[in-house]
């Protein structure tokens, strides 16, 4: 029989660590994402106070962020709960994204729906490139 040769693992490199209480510095790509996301919020917000009648507009006034804010918390926040796949991760923000977009639609205002829609996937898009290079 033929000797194998002797192989052995290499201990990992140590990742390159920051100085304690420092982050990477916030770029414009990262604060309109945040812009993004804060305008979908408020947008259900205002959806849900303005299509129903008093009982209900409270509800969903109300409700609706809570439920985005809530999803988005759980799988596409920087420091997620649920670590997903990176593509259904960006497919959650999508719909955060399309519900304010729809929403937008629905109350009548399309320009500004659609408007919205282009910018926040086109924001989207970019972070989530950058994202996947890093």
């Amino acid at each position: 029989m033929s000797e194998l040769p002797t192989v052995r693992p290499e201990p990992p490199a140590p990742p390159q660590a920051q100085p304690a209480g420092t982050r990477p510095a916030l770029t414009v790509v990262d604060v309109l994402a945040f812009l993004s996301e804060l305008f979908a919020f408020a947008s259900l917000a205002i959806w849900g106070f303005l299509a129903f009648a008093f009982p209900w507009n409270i509800v969903a006034g109300i409700g609706a962020p809570v439920l985005a804010i809530l999803v988005w918390a759980l799988f596409v926040s920087p420091k997620a709960v649920v670590r997903v796949h990176p593509f259904a991760r960006a497919l959650v923000e999508l719909m955060v994204y399309a519900a304010a977009t729809i929403a937008w639609w629905t109350a009548g205002q399309a320009w500004i729906g659609l408007v919205y829609g282009v910018f926040a996937v086109t924001v989207g898009v970019i972070a989530g490139r950058r994202r996947l290079a890093a």
